[in-house]
């Protein structure tokens, strides 16, 4: 059975196109079969993206900032939040290569310049000394809680002191035992916001 989160998808490409606005903004996003929401931006991305830009907005945007879209898809998050915070320095990595593809192909479509795209299972593809301020993520629940805490362990290598990152998960898709293992980690994690059952979790590296 094909999955999203598949390195080399073998389901025939069928690309499609979908419209999304967000911070007063549009955009347009090539989509293709076995990738994550392909009919769509997900409303548990859309709760994230909307939060994580007022929650960066409401603290003060630094230029130069490094933002990792961890899991990308096809691009949505690293691209909007470029859009939206120009002088970042955003990096997308995902382990489907496909994905990947089109989170370039979307890239030049909306005119955003994505400093480092790279396909890779979780982290792999990121050089060891990257370090990140912010880190985004809607890990791939349908992988395994193992695949999960992966995406937060390798994320906390690669994030410098006072980092954040923030988590989109459904409340029965597992948010209690990732808030569990988030505040192990970081020693912190605050529910910023819940919508439709979904669950933005924010924790800083202290």
């Amino acid at each position: 059975m094909a999955h999203y989160f598949d390195a080399e998808p073998i389901t025939e490409s069928v690309k499609k196109t979908v419209d999304y606005r967000v911070n007063g903004m549009n955009f347009s996003f090539v989509t293709d079969t076995n990738t994550f929401s392909r009919s769509g931006v997900d409303k548990g991305t859309d709760l994230m993206i909307t939060t994580v830009i007022d929650d960066i907005k409401a603290r003060g945007a630094h230029k130069g900032e490094r933002l990792l879209d961890l899991g990308c898809g096809w691009g949505v998050v690293g691209i909007t939040m470029k859009k939206v915070f120009m002088t970042f320095d955003v990096t997308q990595t995902d382990v489907n290569s496909r994905a990947v593809k089109l989170s370039k192909e979307n890239a030049e479509l909306n005119r955003v310049k994505i400093d480092f795209q790279v396909a890779g299972d979780v982290c792999e593809g990121i050089p060891a000394d990257k370090k990140f301020d912010i880190v985004m993520t809607n890990p791939p629940v349908r992988a395994g809680k193992k695949t999960v805490f992966a995406f937060y362990d390798q994320a906390y290598e690669h994030m410098d002191q006072g980092a954040t990152i923030y988590v989109v998960l459904q409340r029965k898709q597992g948010a209690p035992s990732s808030e569990k293992k988030l505040t192990e980690l970081f020693g912190n994690c605050e529910t910023i916001a819940i919508s439709g059952g979904y669950h933005i979790m924010k924790s800083v590296k202290e």
